[in-house]
């Protein structure tokens, strides 16, 4: 069975295309799958044959998950990671039926996006120093943050050529691979050309100046992360639109840590990561009138039922309204 993994693996990276961090998470969750299955079977590992991968195995390693306190929504996604690698033998020819496809997914819990309003966004994306080149950096992330709901990796992982400030469009690709156009609005554009400037400078004089940008910005952990010797470009020759005070393209890591140090300093809301500014993108787009299609492409959601629980956070502030306001909504079913 380790053969057959690693193959699949492979598969995943090549016919697939996915990014690493999802062949690592079906690597995780098939590990535990296999590990589950032999020890059921009383043999090693490496003893497990495809046929052990039967319907009892997968419903007694998702049981197994239970007992341990997992969420719904980590089953449904071992599942569907034990599926795709069932799917991928039947094909290969490896075993004559697929398991996976008799057992049903686990109903997932309803759970509310965490969001900011649409005054706390103002006040976040006004929190960065804007007479700082740092400052005026994390002003255009966060501008174009909510400006285009795009995802933390997406952000990083654009290039100076990816952004059109005329048209104010930006070329994203999102997960798998896939491309999308993006739209973003005036304020993002003064705010990416005021960086633009600080842009060129930091990368033209790179390490030499660190320290100086490194005063007159403020904190910024990414060049922790890049290593002592600027690069203009990354390895693939890319030119990163947003780079750290070194000059070279911000990490992940680093732009989660600053945009929770802003949201605390600016909201009393716990937990608001990046992530909850791609969900105040979509829910205000759809208070606003937006419909759920639309905001599915700009998301690049694959599927609409992902974008559908932007529903559910509008439900619940119609539910809100209408405790506030029914004459009959009152713990003694009248208000007065």
């Amino acid at each position: 069975m380790t053969a057959h993994l690693k193959a699949f693996l492979q598969f995943l990276r090549l016919n697939r295309n996915v990014s690493a961090h999802t062949v690592r998470a079906y690597e995780s969750d098939l590990v535990q799958l296999l590990e589950h299955a032999a020890t059921e079977r009383g043999v090693k590992r490496t003893a497990l044959r495809p046929s052990h991968l039967d319907r009892t195995a997968i419903r007694g390693f998702l049981a197994r998950v239970h007992e341990l306190g997992q969420s719904r929504a980590t089953a449904a996604r071992k599942l569907a990671a034990a599926r795709t690698f069932l799917r991928y033998l039947r094909r290969e020819g490896v075993i004559d039926s697929d398991p996976g496809a008799l057992i049903g997914t686990p109903k997932r819990e309803v759970r509310m996006p965490a969001h900011l309003s649409e005054a706390e966004m103002v006040a976040l994306i006004s929190a960065p120093a804007g007479d700082r080149p740092l400052g005026r950096r994390d002003r255009a992330i966060l501008e174009l943050f909510y400006a285009s709901g795009l995802r933390l990796s997406e952000l990083v992982g654009l290039d100076l050529d990816d952004v059109n400030l005329s048209a104010r469009m930006v070329r994203v690709l999102g997960k798998g691979g896939k491309p999308r156009l993006v739209p973003f609005n005036t304020s993002t554009v003064t705010a990416i050309r005021a960086y633009l400037k600080d842009r060129e400078l930091i990368v033209r004089e790179g390490p030499a100046k660190a320290g100086h940008y490194r005063r007159s910005g403020g904190r910024d952990s990414g060049g922790r992360h890049s290593g002592s010797v600027r690069l203009q470009a990354d390895r693939r020759g890319r030119e990163p639109l947003f780079v750290n005070y070194r000059g070279t393209r911000l990490t992940v890591r680093s732009v989660d840590r600053f945009v929770r140090r802003y949201a605390a300093a600016t909201s009393t809301r716990i937990g608001i990561s990046p992530h909850a500014l791609r969900h105040s993108f979509a829910t205000h787009l759809l208070r606003r009138g937006a419909d759920l299609r639309s905001i599915q492409e700009l998301l690049g959601h694959a599927r609409l039922s992902t974008t559908q629980r932007y529903t559910h956070v509008d439900a619940a502030q119609l539910l809100e309204v209408y405790n506030k306001t029914h004459p009959r909504a009152g713990r003694s079913g009248i208000r007065n």
